[in-house]
């Protein structure tokens, strides 16, 4: 059939009237994408402390570490890096014949572990330590999982003060299964110390609560989960395995010399983890055992090694 311009230019104008009236395709709008959270090696474990009423735990992320990456000893990763120092939070090596340095430090994509070795040529014990890049104060609940090394030497992890006057001692512990260590063997250190330093003067607790002890067993048998209630400046709460065993409270039992002038344990502290030759040890006073690694230990490898599984730290908060 054959069409007048006329006809042809109609049907063009009723084309593009169509075309401008119709809805267009809609696009796709991006869709922001559901991020999975964050589970920790600890999310099944409740917290044992009691927050208080009306009050619920807050995880401190930028603290907290289960150690699910890998650094190693010559070189520490952007995720260790992150968190932590590689080394005391000041310049000191270490008491006694220990020698801090970085290179006893690694993580495995499991565990932090800290490995003790002689320091080649030397009496001394090469081992490591790591500092927290945030500091911590009370309120605030702080817990590891931790297995202790085989030795004579201190696995710790602890709290202390920048200016070394405050401290909150959450594992303190000696592993060795040696007869002249059995004593502390079968027992964790829960302690604190509020110090002078010039000149030096020192307070901790001696009483026997402080050596936390279960019965003839030793404490490198199984993995130990250990944690510090840091409620306020006079009251602390030791957990073991879930279970509180010990509180303490009070001036007369945080700073009965009045060392820290009335604050109690106030300051912010740096959380440390290490393991360390104490001097008290290696050089007894008082009739008690010297109690020093031998090269044979520190070359065993199923011997010279602590481990961690996480560290984690909770503030309360209102719910």
């Amino acid at each position: 059939m054959k069409i007048s311009m006329k006809h042809f230019s109609l049907l063009v104008l009723i084309t593009l009237a169509y075309s401008c009236a119709s809805p267009q395709k809609e696009v796709p709008q991006e869709t922001e994408q559901e991020s999975t959270p964050i589970t920790y090696d600890w999310a099944s474990i409740p917290v044992p402390a009691n927050a208080g009423e009306g009050m619920t735990w807050e995880l401190q992320s930028e603290v907290s570490d289960d150690f699910n990456y890998t650094a190693t000893p010559e070189g520490k990763s952007p995720e260790f890096n992150s968190k932590w120092y590689d080394s005391y939070h000041n310049q000191w090596k270490g008491p006694g014949l220990t020698a801090w340095t970085p290179e006893q430090v690694s993580v495995d994509n499991k565990h932090l572990i800290i490995e003790s070795n002689r320091k080649p040529g030397t009496d001394k014990v090469s081992t490591g330590c790591i500092t927290s890049k945030t500091r911590v104060q009370y309120p605030v609940f702080i817990e590891a999982k931790a297995k202790l090394n085989k030795l004579v030497l201190a696995s710790d992890v602890w709290l202390l003060s920048p200016d070394d006057t405050q401290e909150i001692d959450i594992l303190e512990a000696y592993g060795s299964t040696r007869q002249d260590n059995q004593w502390y063997s079968e027992r964790l250190h829960l302690s604190h110390h509020v110090f002078v330093r010039e000149p030096l003067q020192d307070y901790q607790p001696t009483d026997k609560g402080s050596w936390y002890y279960e019965g003839v067993r030793n404490w490198i048998d199984d993995w130990v989960t250990i944690g510090v209630y840091w409620i306020d400046p006079w009251n602390l709460e030791y957990y073991v395995n879930g279970k509180l065993v010990r509180t303490v409270t009070g001036q007369d039992t945080i700073d009965p010399k009045n060392f820290t002038e009335g604050t109690g344990l106030s300051k912010e502290m740096d959380i440390i983890i290490n393991v360390e030759d104490q001097t008290w040890r290696s050089t007894p006073v008082q009739g008690s055992p010297q109690l020093i690694a031998t090269d044979e230990e520190l070359a065993d490898d199923n011997l010279n090694k602590m481990y961690v599984d996480w560290i984690r730290v909770y503030k309360p908060i209102q719910q």
